[in-house]
């Protein structure tokens, strides 16, 4: 091992470059609020974001605990972030990693994992947390079937906030001088909020403390589900979250959360993931209610390199509802539709019987039906397929008992998708290939638009 160089400037190990990272005011977006709106900017950690704190402590505390031996593996299910801070730890001190992703997570942060010399497995985002497919329960069977395993578990491991709270809260407290009165951070495991929130409220109770949730998730009241937002809420109550010190949690959108995170980094020159946006999307509002004398200091954990082909790639984000491609287009469609009273999406569930579901069709006069796993509002990834009356009658006229069969069983792939913001030149070079498609708003799917519903627009006046 090379001796090391006792110079100040050089640092001896990539860990000693964690913490101590940079705070910046929002110039631009907070340009008219009295009160300042100040971004402690995570990014500068060498993993590029936040976890690397808590990766640091928790690897460190459990080889004093003696959980963790030479040559073992770190096994841990995350969104990325905490698998690089594990990675960048384990390449220091010797240790293998396998980490377990959901398919919601952008494939640059899988890319990312496996540059560290990481394993990942990839598991469907579509699953309660105890189904055997979950990145919990996946990270639980590997640990059993890996010798030599440890996993961290950042959900329940209490040096997750504990990293916070003697290096982050300190540094937020010293670089604001004591003036912070307001603190805006995501909640995932929970970690960082509650190790920051319990150091400042050790040194002013005053401090308010504001969780910052995407819409849906148990944070804000919801199931946990449906969300696109990465690394940010949850659908379980993590034993690293102490609700006991946040004062007020603020509920953001997909939406909302993607479109900030874009206008501050094209506004400001800071380029910040989709969680981020989250949150500087709810210190916005909080600074709205203030003024001069207040000080609204908002973590932002890691960087927009994440999300290149997801929240900064314009198709994307078209295509899931989130930004518009011109007019007229699929919303207008929508618009000049006679809907009656149908519902804004009719579906059936896979386990509902095929009779049941032509009574569906015939019910709202559709010929064909989506099939989801939950109710509404749904996510994208929890439509598995279609359901076709023609063929579905056609199988029936051979054998009866079809109908009596799962819609799960018979069901054919799942309609192709378009943005609500799309063109219509969009929607007609897909129905050209397919007689209809699922349309999203705001990453939700929304209802089906048919090729009967563009011929009678295109028909009209509308354009």
């Amino acid at each position: 091992m090379s001796k090391d160089l006792e110079l100040t400037g050089i640092a001896n190990s990539v860990l000693d470059l964690i913490g101590n990272t940079p705070m910046v005011q929002l110039q631009q977006v907070g340009a008219d609020l009295s009160c300042p709106v100040v971004v402690k900017y995570e990014v500068f950690n060498p993993g590029g974001s936040s976890k690397d704190r808590p990766a640091l402590k928790m690897i460190l505390e459990a080889e004093k605990a003696g959980l963790l031996k030479p040559g073992g593996t770190i096994i841990e299910p995350t969104s990325g972030n905490t698998g690089v801070g594990l990675a960048i730890v384990a390449a220091q001190r010797g240790y293998n990693c396998i980490f377990v992703v959901t398919d919601k997570v952008g494939v640059e942060k899988v890319d990312l994992l496996r540059a560290y010399g990481a394993e990942v497995v990839v598991c469907p985002v579509a699953v309660a947390p105890d189904d055997p497919q979950s990145y919990y329960s996946t990270a639980e069977r590997l640990v059993k079937e890996t010798p030599n395993a440890y996993r961290p578990n950042q959900y329940a491991n209490q040096s997750n906030p504990e990293a916070h709270y003697e290096t982050t809260g300190p540094e937020i407290w010293a670089q604001t001088e004591g003036r912070i009165t307001h603190f805006v951070a995501g909640a995932g495991t929970g970690g960082t909020i509650s190790g920051v929130a319990r150091y400042l409220k050790e040194q002013n109770p005053d401090i308010q403390i504001i969780a910052a949730d995407p819409e849906e998730s148990v944070f804000s009241g919801g199931s946990g589900r449906p969300y696109l937002v990465e690394g940010v809420g949850e659908d379980f109550w993590p034993t690293t979250y102490n609700p006991d010190l946040v004062d007020r949690v603020i509920p953001v959108s997909d939406a909302q959360s993607f479109l900030t995170a874009r206008e501050v980094s094209q506004k400001e020159g800071l380029l910040i993931g989709g969680s981020c946006g989250t949150a500087v999307s709810a210190a916005l509002d909080v600074a709205a209610e203030l003024g001069p004398d207040d000080l609204v200091v908002v973590l932002t954990p890691d960087s927009g390199r994440g999300y290149l082909s997801t929240v900064f790639n314009d198709e994307w984000m078209g295509s899931f509802g989130f930004l518009g491609s011109g007019s007229p287009g699929v919303a207008e469609v929508l618009e000049a539709r006679d809907s009656g009273a149908r519902p804004n999406l009719v579906y059936v569930q896979p386990e509902d019987s095929v009779r049941d579901a032509i009574l569906l069709m015939h019910k709202h006069s559709v010929s064909q039906l989506p099939v989801a796993q939950g109710e509404m509002p749904l996510a994208n990834a929890e439509v598995f397929g279609t359901i076709d009356e023609l063929r579905t009658m056609e199988a029936a006229f051979g054998d009866p008992g079809v109908l009596d069969r799962a819609v799960g069983d018979v069901m054919k792939p799942r309609l192709k998708t378009i943005g609500i913001g799309e063109s219509v030149e969009r929607a007609v070079h897909l129905l050209d290939e397919v007689s209809a498609v699922l349309v999203l708003d705001g990453g939700r799917p929304s209802t089906v638009l048919s090729r009967a519903d563009l011929i009678s627009f295109l028909s009209t006046d509308s354009l």
